[in-house]
């Protein structure tokens, strides 16, 4: 059973009528009320629960107790609205506290259900669902690898008409064991997702992935190009040697941003200057101890937050996200074990091979690119354009942040397109 507003509004519909049958003719009537609203809520609930999309016997779990909200729904009736049927789990905010609140993201949402899938003998993946259970499935698909998911990239959509699926990849986010690098390869998570495409009863998908995202995005549909409707993707990264080679050796962008390339450089020695994707992947691992782990995970993410906007976030606010030391762990030990063994891809330059691009051709497809994208230059995604003719590819005055307003309104602006048209 799901509590989302459709529900909520059966029970409150529900609890009218029985309290209607049980009207007092008495002043002392709150015992009568409140077994009219007890009668009313099993039954509601006794409805709900057949309507519901999930077996009796999964696992679910109900996110930040939604319970909660049950007597305020039966005690508020006036607040709660009858006519679409689509869950109503808006957020309220302070627009002053939404850095979003003035861009073209939809408002926040809270997720209708999280839950687990158990996809190998060693790892866990956690997924969320938010906006409408009956609308048009999406699955966002995250960065890094190894960025997880945040609520916020579910306001991509419109949560009226999609259903927003967020999936932790292996090893981080919410996803267990955290940071584990155990049979974590690209083609694992391709499977991941088909098996939890299978356990949520979705035939197609659309397929909406960013940076890594829209590398693990093409891998999938390239796959199962049978299953995805449509793709959106941002700031296309193919794992080309020379793609690492701008970002994380250089000369590339440390030419641009030489001040935050002095604190990735300074983690390694000189000597083992010559091939800093070895060299941090030997602290990364473990292999030189946990400090040295630590040390190097931050310097490796910050370098990768700095260089993401056009406009650079200050330092501090840089330093908390991309510097705290959970979230760089797993970011920076799943990048490097990918990057070391070049996204598992058995040749350079793998996903714009014809014989690939021949299998997604059919698919509609849009490519929003930061014109200056520092971390994934734009010369991928015109080439990317160039072997799918058909594709549309939109270049923002940005930088590589799916944060930035340009590329959200862009963002925005594909997925509105694909809505259902009624």
């Amino acid at each position: 059973f799901i509590l989302t507003s459709s529900n909520i509004n059966r029970i409150i519909i529900m609890s009218a009528a029985v309290n209607r049958l049980f009207q007092p003719r008495s002043s002392n009537s709150f015992g009568r009320k409140s077994f009219g609203l007890a009668c009313a809520a099993g039954i509601g609930f006794g409805i709900c629960a057949q309507s519901s999309p999930f077996k009796p016997t999964e696992s679910i779990r109900f996110p930040n107790r939604p319970f909660r909200l049950l007597p305020i729904a039966l005690m508020s009736m006036s607040s709660a609205s009858c006519d679409s049927g689509v869950p109503s789990n808006e957020v309220k905010t302070d627009a002053s506290k939404d850095p979003f609140a003035d861009t073209a993201m939809y408002p926040p949402i809270k997720a209708y259900f999280k839950g687990s899938l158990k996809v190998s003998g060693v790892h866990t993946i956690a997924y969320s669902m938010y906006g409408n259970p009956e609308g048009k499935p999406v699955l966002f698909v995250h960065g890094g690898p190894g960025g997880g998911t945040d609520p916020f990239m579910a306001r991509y959509f419109d949560p009226k008409v999609y259903r927003i699926i967020l999936v932790d990849q292996r090893g981080c986010g919410d996803s267990m064991p955290f940071a584990d690098l155990t049979d974590n390869t690209t083609y694992d998570s391709v499977r991941d997702f088909e098996l939890l495409r299978e356990k949520l009863g979705i035939s197609k998908w659309q397929v909406f992935g960013g940076s890594w995202g829209s590398t693990l995005s093409l891998a999938y549909a390239m796959e199962h190009p049978q299953r995805v409707t449509e793709l959106v993707l941002r700031g296309i990264f193919l794992v080309r040697e020379k793609e690492l080679q701008w970002l994380y050796q250089g000369p590339g962008a440390n030419m641009i941003f030489p001040e935050d390339w002095q604190n990735y450089e300074a983690a390694i020695p000189e000597d083992e200057r010559g091939d800093y994707i070895a060299a941090y992947g030997r602290r990364l691992r473990g292999e030189l101890g946990e400090d040295e782990m630590k040390k190097a995970a931050v310097a490796w993410s910050v370098w990768e937050g700095r260089t993401s906007k056009l406009r650079q976030d200050p330092w501090e606010k840089v330093k908390s996200r991309f510097g705290d030391d959970h979230f760089a762990l797993a970011f920076a030990r799943i990048e490097n074990h990918y990057f070391t063994n070049k996204g598992f891809f058995p040749r350079d330059g793998f996903l714009l091979e014809k014989e690939n691009i021949d299998k997604i051709r059919h698919i509609p497809t849009v490519i929003v690119q930061g014109r200056y994208d520092v971390v994934c230059p734009a010369t991928s995604a015109v080439e990317l354009k160039r072997m799918l003719p058909d594709a549309k590819l939109v270049m923002t005055l940005t930088g590589h942040s799916a944060t930035e307003p340009e590329i959200i309104q862009e963002l925005v602006r594909a997925t509105d397109g694909f809505r259902p048209q009624h």
